[in-house]
């Protein structure tokens, strides 16, 4: 049982600037300290006028690179491709699919049997054209995710405007393959949504003037009943301003659905609540640190972020995999003992977890290497019963989904090196093969090996490096790293980089630092709030150990990160530029001292902390890139990527630190896509467009194509130790 009708959507530049405030003083006094703060009006006459002469200025530099064509062409190729798998959501008898392509550039949502979709060529039927969609209404429509309802007849679909976080929902009729004209319909805004039943919602958006968190997320979730104006919904729970959101969703299963209200305190901390007997929604005595993943044969599962003291008096570890009975809860107000069903151990974390109708699937990972873990219950025996899956090793294994419904579920596998396969399993816990990609780029003669550097406080950080194999000095090295929010950096078939850099003779690496989750809560918690510095001393480690294994040089070696990893990457740049040749960095935050005053910033202080904290702000000021960033220091070069219509991050912080950098005299680059939302691109010319400027900017500053070699010989994949 995976989570249903999650809808996450921004509310844009007005929270940004109401954040500023009114005080005319302050604000003069503000402009004073910081004077490019004019760039944080996203939408302003004068910072848009300055994005179009810096993109400008980029693009004079960069498309006029012989590659640049041959790299966007070769980016859009593959993002076009016929042949990718065509991923998808189980559901009942179907299997739903968004596809994007030359034809489609939006997209097109469509569905077909879990039959037909085992097919070479299955048979699409054709749901939403959103390109035809934004045609006839004459708007730029990015398709942002579809919630349906139980039975299948209608959905929550959400559109946003130029891709960014702020959405509308509107009602979609399964049978008509049209809106409704009566039907679910929310505003753009922040919202949430998800079914109950057929003829009711449980909903979260702006509902006016306190009903968002101070993070600009809906404090308030609501029932609202079909043919009801929106007005008479019924308020179901409401949070505190303080919260980062109040949300919905409902967990699936054949005897019917279970709504759940879910109170965020924090990023990392949350409350449950169920509907009780009487009608009221009742908390779940489960602990903040606990995750929600699902809902199996009547038990729901969670994962621990934090060590939980149940009220037995039983201590179960972080990390650890718990089922817990739902019906005693539901029909007595007692929640059984949780049952353990996986507990990590050193270097071995739980990553991934998906619950179907027979089973638990849980994304088990070694040392970064993946398994994929099925847990059946019996409940005769009131028993769980565990079988590792038989796929391949060496890289990474995903559950891609499991069906509410039946028994199916699907796997994905790829390493660095291995083109992605997609798996089937009908209930046996044996996964056959199903669809698999061709290679994008020529394998042969390159490797994968895993190294560890050592931190400054002597913490050992693993790390992937992808080159020719045996191969004989530094060549130009990418190092990819994002160390934040619990996100892991596993093994991916990173196809751009194979045909735009690999191929070329460079080399890739990957940087598993804490601040991730590669090895459970406690690798993330290692390096948050006070303790932020210890991500980019791991970052800082890696790149002086690839130095020293002569893999690279530093002049040889550029950095690249996006969002939480823009971070990472302009940090690092200004704390120690002697290690490094070039950045690229993408969608970042810069500015620390201000992340909680623009965008969605202030949900992110449980990672961060809080700058308005004495401490915090002492230990944030150490670090932040803009404060840091100085004149006469030489850095490395550095291409910024952002969009106006990011806003979550929002472009501010790439904008003021590139406005900052040129002012001193530095080597800076920007580029602003206007559309795209967070992930820069909303479509795959869009996504062509960045990742072949990103490429040709690092060939360009790491001297790709001068004395690097090239990939030959027989291809050989060391299995990571």
């Amino acid at each position: 049982m995976r989570l249903r009708g999650w809808f996450a959507v921004g509310i844009g530049i007005a929270t940004v600037i109401a954040a500023w405030g009114h005080d005319g003083e302050a604000r003069e006094q503000m402009k004073a300290n910081d004077p490019w703060l004019w760039l944080e009006d996203v939408h302003g006459a004068r910072p848009l006028a300055w994005v179009k002469q810096e993109n400008a200025r980029t693009l004079d530099v960069l498309v006029a690179d012989p590659d640049y064509r041959r790299d966007y062409d070769a980016v859009l190729s593959i993002l076009d491709a016929e042949d990718r798998i065509p991923f998808g959501d189980i559901d009942r008898q179907y299997v739903f699919n968004f596809w994007q392509d030359q034809k489609n550039p939006k997209g097109v949502w469509r569905r077909t049997t879990i039959a037909d979709y085992e097919t070479a060529n299955p048979h699409w039927e054709a749901l939403l054209d959103v390109d035809g969609l934004a045609e006839a209404e004459h708007e730029n429509w990015v398709f942002k995710g579809a919630a349906c309802s139980p039975a299948l007849l209608r959905c929550l679909v959400s559109l946003s405007r130029g891709g960014g976080d702020a959405a509308v929902v509107r009602e979609f009729d399964l049978a008509t393959k049209n809106f409704s004209a009566n039907g679910f319909t929310l505003a753009e805004a922040k919202s949430y949504a998800a079914y109950l039943d057929e003829d009711a919602i449980l909903f979260g958006t702006d509902f006016g003037k306190d009903s968002l968190t101070s993070s600009g997320y809906p404090r308030i979730v609501k029932v609202w009943k079909r043919g009801e104006p929106i007005a008479n919904a019924k308020e179901a729970l409401a949070g505190k301003p303080e919260d980062v959101s109040v949300s919905p969703t409902a967990l699936r299963a054949p005897t019917g659905s279970l709504g759940v209200i879910i109170r965020s305190t924090t990023f990392f901390e949350t409350e449950y609540y169920l509907p009780a007997a009487t009608g009221e929604w009742k908390r779940l005595p489960v602990p903040l640190s606990a995750v929600l993943q699902g809902m199996t044969g009547g038990q729901l599962i969670f994962t621990l972020r934090g060590d939980w003291a149940t009220p037995e008096g039983r201590k179960i570890e972080k990390g650890t995999l718990v089922a817990i009975a739902v019906k005693p809860f539901l029909t007595g107000g007692k929640l059984p003992p949780a049952t353990v069903l996986y507990a990590p151990r050193a270097r071995i974390s739980v990553e991934q977890v998906s619950s179907g109708r027979d089973a638990v699937y849980a994304a088990v990972y070694d040392n970064v290497v993946g398994s994929v873990h099925a847990f059946r219950f019996d409940p005769g025996k009131n028993t769980w019963r565990e079988t590792k899956l038989d796929l391949p090793g060496g890289g990474a294994t995903q559950i891609v989904t499991a069906n509410d419904y039946g028994p199916e579920t699907q796997f994905r596998f790829e390493s660095f090196l291995t083109p992605t396969t997609l798996y089937a399993d009908e209930g046996s816990d044996h996964p056959r093969a199903l669809k698999s990609i061709p290679a994008r780029f020529d394998a042969s003669g390159l490797s994968t090996t895993q190294h560890e550097a050592t931190s400054r406080d002597g913490t050992k950080i693993p790390y992937f490096v992808v080159a020719p194999a045996g191969a004989a000095g530094p060549r130009p090295t990418i190092l990819y790293g994002y160390g934040g929010f619990e996100i892991s950096q596993t093994p991916w078939y990173w196809a751009n980089a194979g045909r735009l850099w690999l191929a070329k003779g460079g080399a890739i690496a990957v940087a598993n630092i804490r601040g991730g989750g590669e090895f459970g809560p406690a690798w993330h918690d290692a390096a948050v709030k006070i303790h932020r510095q210890r991500a980019f001393d791991d970052f800082a480690a890696v790149a002086a150990d690839l130095s020293a294994r002569r893999i690279t040089t530093p002049r040889q070696l550029g950095i690249m990160g996006g969002s939480n990893g823009g971070l990472l990457v302009s940090t690092v740049m200004t704390q120690h530029p002697e290690l490094v040749g070039a950045v690229v960095c993408q969608v970042p935050l810069t500015d620390m001292l201000r992340y909680t005053k623009i965008g969605a910033g202030a949900s992110w202080i449980g990672e961060y902390g809080d700058p308005e904290n004495p401490a915090m702000r002492a230990a944030i000021l150490k670090y932040s890139p803009y404060q840091n960033v100085r004149p006469g220091v030489k850095y490395p070069p550095v291409l910024f990527v952002t969009a106006t219509s990011d806003d979550r991050v929002t472009p501010v912080h790439a904008r003021k630190m590139a406005a900052k950098m040129l002012a001193q005299g530095h080597d800076v680059l920007i580029f602003e896509n206007t559309e795209g939302g967070h992930a820069a691109a909303a479509d795959h010319r869009q996504a062509a467009e960045m990742w072949a400027l990103s490429f040709v900017y690092l060939k360009e500053k790491l001297g790709m194509g001068v004395g690097s070699g090239a990939a030959s010989g027989t291809s050989t994949v060391v299995t990571p130790r």
